[in-house]
């Protein structure tokens, strides 16, 4: 089940036409995994992954990062900012959403006074 794939493709704004040349199968086919018909072989998942540049674990809803590890940057995080970034991701997706939401409230409710120098 590629519980994905339709968000995918329609955020890169594609067909499935066009997705299919792209991936060497037939339209029918990609109708198919969108639809839960079929499921495609490894070979298409991997070309599939590798178009919308994800992994297959996200495609397949195995998990919900959707870049490869190795296309993120590394970051110099300090202790506290390493234990958040770890808490956030053991959140569901709702849950994450509400945390985004109160950062930014905090960021516009913080007036120019209040920053810290950097």
């Amino acid at each position: 089940m590629l519980k994905n794939l339709k968000s995918l493709r329609r955020e890169y704004g594609i067909s499935q036409q066009r997705l299919a040349d792209a991936i060497f199968v037939t339209q029918t086919s990609v109708n198919k995994y969108e639809n839960h018909d079929t499921e495609p072989e490894i070979e298409i998942l991997k070309r599939i992954a590798d178009y919308f540049d994800t992994t297959i674990d996200y495609l397949v809803g195995h998990s919900d990062q959707r870049y490869r590890p190795e296309r993120m940057k590394p970051l110099q995080l300090s202790p506290r900012e390493a234990r958040l970034v770890e808490a956030c991701r053991a959140l569901p997706e709702e849950k994450l959403q509400c945390v985004e939401q109160v950062a930014r409230l905090f960021q516009e409710d913080e007036s120019p006074t209040d920053r810290k120098p950097t």
